[in-house]
């Protein structure tokens, strides 16, 4: 099925890795290429093994406009995408990320977003602004221990015209209260990717939202639909897809989710 002008399509690859198209647009989110039986480097000594293999390899990307990149840990920017990725695509991330993907990673064109902060993209008649939004990575000084992370608002449309598509992407975030101002500043959300999987880390740590938590989120964003990615991929994922569909459904919220598949290819119209 092929996306009219005002629709968006979602290829889901694995982890919190997505390739959106709209128009002539088409984003890549956190490129994470890593095979099954490969480890992922979390910092600080932390590793995980990927339990999964990516739908699709770096080689099989189509031409990208930008990566937009939530945070620099090794299941969402690994060694296969920084040795495979064009080092002049433009990637869209925290200024942490930057200063270490402009240094010795090579990347040309790397624009470090502090909270609310945007960058305007344009290809064939339609734009993309795309607007870094909060996230915590863990709680109180534990954060410390991992690095910053965004998530990200991006407002489709032709470009000098109206937003026709607004997308909500949480980042590896957990749900805290700065999240609030996501609807005050963008009050139609089409499509909200939530990154979940209660992700755990020794002695207990919870550092990405469980299921409560994304449908706690839903509640707050209120998107007209939503795709739950970064559930199942590593050891450290504890909260499985079946958590959040069972709270959604609990809380009548089962007809906003959308569940995409690894590499399947969805289409949603705005609201």
């Amino acid at each position: 099925m092929e996306p009219t002008d005002r629709e968006l399509s979602l290829t889901f690859v694995g982890t919190a890795t997505t390739l959106v198209r709209y128009g002539a647009l088409t984003l890549l989110t956190d490129p994470n290429f890593l095979h099954r039986g490969q480890y992922a480097w979390l910092g600080k000594g932390l590793v995980s093994r990927r339990l999964t293999e990516p739908a699709l390899q770096v080689g099989d990307l189509p031409e990208l406009d930008a990566v937009v990149l939530s945070h620099l840990h090794g299941d969402h920017f690994d060694r296969v995408a920084r040795r495979g990725l064009a080092r002049g695509v433009p990637i869209l991330t925290t200024p942490h990320a930057r200063r270490r993907l402009a240094g010795r990673a090579g990347f040309t064109d790397v624009t470090g977003l502090a909270p609310w902060e945007s960058r305007t993209l344009r290809r064939g008649g339609v734009q993309v602004r795309v607007t870094a939004a909060p996230g915590r990575h863990a709680p109180g000084p534990w954060q410390r221990l991992l690095p910053p992370v965004m998530g990200s608002v991006w407002e489709f449309g032709p470009v000098g015209g109206p937003v026709g598509f607004t997308v909500y992407v949480s980042g590896d975030t957990l749900n805290v209260p700065e999240l609030r101002e996501i609807p005050m500043r963008h009050p139609h959300v089409d499509l909200a990717v939530l990154h979940l999987g209660g992700t755990t880390l020794p002695g207990g740590l919870v550092v990405t939202m469980d299921g409560v938590q994304g449908a706690d989120l839903l509640q707050v964003v209120e998107p007209a639909q939503a795709v739950p990615v970064h559930v199942d991929d590593y050891g450290v994922f504890r909260s499985p897809l079946s958590h959040f569909r069972d709270e959604v459904e609990r809380r009548g919220l089962g007809g906003v989710v959308r569940h995409v598949a690894r590499g399947e290819t969805a289409v949603f119209a705005p609201r």
